[in-house]
């Protein structure tokens, strides 16, 4: 492995709670230092889902990022619409309502997240919180919309064109959130990524337009430069 990504949901108290697994901060803690023993140069980054359990935690995931001696920390609405993630169907709106965000909520966040800005400045702008300061706000927006204030925007994204995913079963999907195009089961990745169906797929896809995008939660998008020829 070239570099590693692990979930970091808050403070040691709040990450457990979350993880509904007693010690689960800790012993994330003693696998990334027993992989530092192994790979001391291997890039260890943090992701954290921002939802009701946590969304005024910001600050302190990003101390505890440090504790965890990651190279990065970077921040995500939770999505709570989707089938991604092994959930056909969706969640039920029992389920929805455990880790979306109310008015109340979001406001605490909004505060949070401003002030995340300004005492963790530098980080945002050394790269170890990866976020800038307005895709942060993003994620307040994102809720905003979920809560029906303001209309959904897709962000910047030319996921489908430069990567795919690979489910535990072989399932292979444009990103997380739209429909499969294959399985390595039956062909290889780069017969599934240059096949008839995925080749329609992206010649059809308007990410400013289409549903799934403009409620997704995550955003890859990397330049020209920054991408390998096919």
């Amino acid at each position: 492995m070239d570099d590693v990504i692990v979930s970091v949901d808050g403070p040691p108290e709040i990450h457990n709670q979350i993880r509904r697994v007693r010690g689960a901060f800790e012993t994330l803690e003693r696998g990334v230092r027993a992989l530092r023993e192994i790979r001391p140069q291997i890039e260890v980054r943090g992701r954290a889902t921002v939802q009701k359990a946590n969304c005024t935690q910001l600050r302190a995931i990003v101390a505890s990022a440090r504790q965890l001696g990651l190279n990065s920390i970077s921040f995500l609405a939770a999505d709570i619409t989707s089938e991604a993630f092994n959930r056909p169907g969706g969640w039920p709106a029992k389920r929805q309502d455990t880790v979306a965000l109310g008015r109340a909520d979001v406001a605490a966040l909004e505060q949070e997240v401003e002030l995340s800005i300004q005492d963790h400045w530098d980080e945002i702008a050394s790269g170890f919180v990866a976020e800038s300061a307005d895709k942060l706000r993003r994620i307040v927006r994102h809720f905003r919309a979920q809560l029906g204030e303001i209309a959904p925007v897709a962000p910047p994204c030319n996921a489908p064109w430069v990567s795919a995913v690979i489910e535990a079963v072989g399932t292979v999907r444009p990103c997380f959130f739209h429909r499969p195009i294959g399985n390595v089961h039956e062909k290889s990745l780069i017969e599934i990524v240059n096949g008839d169906p995925a080749v329609e797929f992206r010649r059809q896809l308007d990410i400013a337009a289409n549903p799934v995008c403009r409620r997704c939660v995550c955003s890859l998008y990397s330049s020209p430069e920054e991408t390998p020829p096919a």
